[in-house]
């Protein structure tokens, strides 16, 4: 691969060209005349424009050169002034393996528009030992790197990761990336190289990649960055094969995936605001994913490290029909009802709850279902169905007013609840039942509700903290199929974003 930057891009078009002979005689020779080198030429097949390439300090004479050559047809309209564009770069690749091998061209180009670097002109010599092309210069480097990684000539496939929030799941990525380093580098030449990142106020970038054992006294020492400069940094860095991954739960974080994915920047979303925002924001997201050739993956916004937004895409995409969903999907919620028992009253149940840190800082976050409604929204929609949160049915076990005031008022009020609570779960237990929290999509219906089951139930035995999800489809229709597991927690929530970002890789 060679490159030669500071191209000019000269154009001589005119429907005067077409069908005539000598005009790019005259063009060559003109040029020639005056001492200037064209080192590139693409002509279109229609043959009314040719487009040369020359260096930038010889771009002035040759325009003058050429308006003065073609004067008279400019004059009548014949032909146009020519057209000159600077600050571009060339690049050939050239080898001798090319020759007769389907391809190349297709793969080049793919490759470059993957990583939105747009190809202004370009040539290819009949002998298939030479492709050249010109694009602009601010993407040399980019086009270099991606070209040297796509066509196998580094010793290792690179993925640049761009890491926002290190909190409990991005500071458990950052580690698992750090522990599978040298590994992923020796069994599947892969390079996992973190560029960037950011906790809720700094960050930090290096081109070469970030030293993972140091990286929290570097965030420290990191001037401030907020969420625009944080997109601004990323997109300015211009870096081929890269991904931005949100392990954060912010809505302003989420805001700039779309500007990533327009710049040819995959994202990868442990945070559930983006999916199950508005339905036209979410497949304005995954439109804009597919148009660029990226990826906008977000595996672990349910279930955390479980397979089950994969799984529900390969049922459809294999032609299988979603028809039900029912599903466990608050490991908060299954705990604190596991907890519950005559010597454990509601109360208790999710203060332990909390204290564990099974629960938000706030619980009532969890008790209110939005965190459910979410994950159901996200699960519908990726079974094809236009859903809205505002159109989940909400049947709560928490009484409205309990969620006004302030969390010491919650606090102070929840015991009120625990002798109901008490009442129903011995009625409960004689009856051989248990309390879950479901998720229901079906035919298109969707509604989260506190329901009892009994010990036929697939969700009777659910321990701690665990999901599980059901789905009923036109294969599996009179056995559905059961995805079962732990549902929360830093460590498989951050194991579920690493598989996410070994998908992109593709190794």
């Amino acid at each position: 691969i060679s490159s030669i930057n500071g191209t000019t891009l000269i154009t001589v078009t005119g429907l005067s060209m077409v069908g005539v002979i000598g005009v790019n005689r005259r063009i060559f020779t003109a040029l020639a005349d005056n001492g200037i080198s064209v080192f590139m030429v693409s002509q279109a097949s229609s043959e009314n424009s040719t487009s040369i390439g020359v260096r930038d300090q010889d771009s002035q004479a040759a325009v003058e050169v050429l308006n003065n050559e073609f004067a008279k047809e400019i004059e009548t309209g014949a032909m146009f002034p020519m057209h000159a564009e600077s600050g571009l770069a060339t690049i050939a690749i050239v080898g001798e393996n090319m020759k007769h091998t389907p391809g190349i061209a297709g793969k080049l180009f793919g490759t470059l528009g993957r990583s939105g670097i747009s190809v202004i002109a370009c040539a290819q010599g009949a002998s298939e030992t030479n492709i050249s092309f010109v694009v602009d210069s601010k993407y040399l480097r980019k086009a270099l790197n991606v070209i040297h990684d796509s066509f196998f000539l580094s010793e290792y496939k690179v993925l640049n990761l761009f890491i926002c929030g290190v909190g409990t799941v991005g500071g458990q990525l950052l580690e698992q990336i750090h522990d599978q380093y040298e590994e992923l580098k020796r069994t599947k030449r892969l390079k996992l190289n973190v560029v960037g990142i950011a906790s809720s106020k700094k960050a930090i970038f290096n081109r070469d990649g970030i030293d993972l054992t140091t990286y929290r006294e570097q965030l420290e020492q990191a001037p401030l960055c907020n969420d625009n400069a944080l997109r601004d940094e990323i997109i300015s860095m211009n870096i081929f094969n890269s991904v931005f991954v949100d392990c954060t739960a912010s809505k302003e974080v989420a805001q700039l995936y779309q500007s990533f994915l327009e710049h040819n920047i995959s994202v990868i979303a442990a945070n559930k605001i983006a999916a199950s925002s508005s339905y036209d924001n979410y497949i304005r997201l995954k439109d804009t994913a597919l148009a660029r050739g990226v990826k906008f993956r977000y595996e672990t916004n349910v279930g955390a490290g479980l397979p089950i937004i994969g799984t529900i895409n390969d049922l459809r995409n294999s032609g299988d029909e979603i028809l039900k969903i029912e599903a466990v999907l608050s490991g908060t919620l299954n705990f604190i009802f596991n907890e519950i028992s005559a010597d454990v009253p509601l109360s208790e149940a999710v203060r332990r709850a909390k204290e564990q840190g099974y629960s938000e800082p706030d619980p009532r976050i969890d008790l209110s279902g939005k965190d459910v409604i979410r994950k159901l929204v996200i699960l519908a929609r990726e079974a094809g169905y236009k859903v809205e949160k505002a159109d989940v049915e909400k049947h709560l076990f928490i009484p409205d007013s309990f969620f006004e005031g302030t969390i010491d008022d919650f606090w102070k009020k929840l015991p009120q609840l625990d002798a109901d609570f008490e009442e129903r779960r011995k009625r409960l237990e004689a009856e051989g039942k248990r309390w879950r929290f479901v998720a229901t999509f079906d035919h298109g219906k969707t509604n989260v509700a506190l329901k009892e089951v009994n010990m036929r139930h697939p969700f009777y035995n659910l321990e701690g903290s665990n999901n599980v999800v059901s789905l009923t489809t036109e294969r599996y229709r009179e056995y559905p199929m059961l995805i079962q597991g732990y549902g929360a927690g830093a460590s498989v929530t951050a194991a579920g974003v690493f598989a996410n970002i070994m998908s992109i890789a593709n190794v």
